[in-house]
């Protein structure tokens, strides 16, 4: 592809560094790039960390081969070549320093490429194996599944840069023998997914007939939409390329040698690697905007009450004083700090020596002195909500609160108020329904993508 225009190569150099600056984004809102660290607890698993560095190392060596090659190109422009016209300057023109990058970069190309067929190979089957299971003990690292994805993966690891060794010696080949290779390579995979894709709906029909949690079906259900959008993209990315591959490795030419059907195959097959591989880092990388809001108001919360914690020194009547264990403030009266005290008639005095009596109540501000707290709470409910209230001693004892909880996969499971008597006056908010685990497999019930899970233990 060294006789593609420079705006080619430009436009793929743009779109993978969006793609770059969108990877480095979604990690950061994902966990803070946790899941990038090599032991972050008792879920980071050999295969999980694998699939993590596959796709993440991916993503680099396709923005330097475009970037490389975009800068090599807007270096020596165009160049009029006679019988042909006015022409991307030929490699054999440019520079023996820039000729020598040529290999290289299709090796990086090569090899993140090989990565990202192995991140398609684990996807299929990981989906094939999740759609056939019939047990719920089966485990995904002991069936042939797994065994599949190991040789694949070891097998397009070896072969896409072994292709590239071998036709280094002459540029043209090198290039057509690349494309060709992983262009092939992609396409099967993406034909092999679509049985996946036509079986999934009756596989969540299926898990909604068992009571499979809702949330569940609900990430089921958004990740095979997002599967059949990707498949569409990775077929504009290998479509593009086998035509390119096959027309090249022909000893004569007929879409290679025209300007425009080549220009604009290699821009639809650039738009097409970059929009799958943003959707493969959603799947892989979900984010919770639930869980993340819960994170941002628990944070808002702790703020507050830290804030909460050192009050003002106008509401203090003593001296403080610091030490390891907190704040002491000391029972003295002598501070003369001008203060505002509130009268019994509604005005209020200046006190030249701190509160008489220690900071006023919250009832005598609100003028509600010698007021009962369960009538003060009933005219709080009655005033602001416009609501009848109900009988807080008799309802309290039918109330049970269910704490938050971490569960096995590191989630928080929201917490709830249960009634004990249906006809009381509270509701429940947060039903979970029980799930019959003896029906589905277990990776199915705590499913969050396709490289986060454990063997059950």
């Amino acid at each position: 592809m060294t006789h593609l225009a420079p705006a080619v190569y430009l436009t793929w150099a743009a779109l993978s560094l969006l793609l770059g600056s969108f990877l480095v984004y979604h990690l950061w809102s994902y966990d803070r790039f946790k899941c990038l660290k090599w032991n972050r607890g008792p879920h980071s698993g050999a295969f999980k960390r694998i699939m993590t560095y596959t796709y993440v190392t991916c993503i680099p060596l396709f923005t330097t081969y475009a970037v490389g090659f975009a800068i090599i190109k807007y270096q020596y422009g165009y160049t009029y070549v006679p019988g042909y016209g006015v022409l991307p300057t030929p490699y054999e023109l440019w520079s023996e320093r820039s000729r020598n990058a040529i290999v290289p970069l299709y090796l990086c190309w090569s090899f993140g490429w090989a990565l990202e067929m192995v991140s398609h190979l684990e996807e299929l089957c990981f989906w094939i194996f999740l759609v056939k299971s019939t047990s719920a003990k089966q485990d995904w690292f002991r069936t042939i599944y797994f065994k599949a994805w190991a040789v694949g993966s070891c097998i397009a690891l070896i072969y896409m840069p072994l292709v590239t060794i071998l036709t280094r010696n002459n540029v043209q080949k090198c290039e057509a023998y690349s494309i060709l290779a992983g262009s092939m390579g992609d396409l099967f995979l993406t034909i092999w997914f679509i049985p996946v894709l036509w079986a999934f709906p009756s596989f969540i029909e299926n898990l909604r007939q068992s009571d499979v949690d809702k949330n569940t079906l609900v990430r089921l259900t958004k990740f095979h939409e997002l599967n059949c959008i990707r498949i569409l993209f990775r077929f504009l990315f290998t479509i593009p390329l086998i035509i390119l591959g096959v027309d090249g490795v022909r000893p004569h030419q007929h879409i290679n040698d025209k300007p425009f059907p080549t220009d604009l195959l290699a821009i639809v097959a650039g738009i097409g690697v970059v929009m799958s591989s943003g959707i493969t880092l959603v799947i892989f990388f979900p984010r919770s905007i639930e869980m993340e809001m819960a994170r941002r108001d628990a944070s808002r919360d702790r703020r507050r009450m830290r804030a909460i914690s050192h009050p003002s020194p106008q509401f203090t009547t003593g001296m403080q004083h610091t030490s390891d264990d907190g704040i002491y403030i000391s029972p003295t009266v002598d501070r003369h700090v001008p203060m505002t005290e509130y009268s019994d008639h509604g005005g209020s005095v200046r006190v030249e020596h701190g509160w008489r009596h220690g900071p006023p109540s919250y009832e005598r501000i609100a003028g509600r002195e010698g007021e009962p707290r369960e009538r003060e709470r009933e005219r709080y409910y009655r005033e602001d909500f416009d609501i009848d209230t109900p009988d807080i001693k008799s309802t309290a004892s039918r109330i049970h609160l269910q704490p938050n909880r971490r569960t096995e996969t590191g989630d928080i499971e929201f917490g709830s108020m249960v009634r004990a008597n249906w006809g009381s006056s509270f509701v429940r908010r947060d039903s979970r329904p029980t799930t019959r685990r003896t029906e589905v497999n277990y990776l199915v019930h705590n499913w969050r993508s396709p490289i986060d899970f454990e063997p059950e233990s």
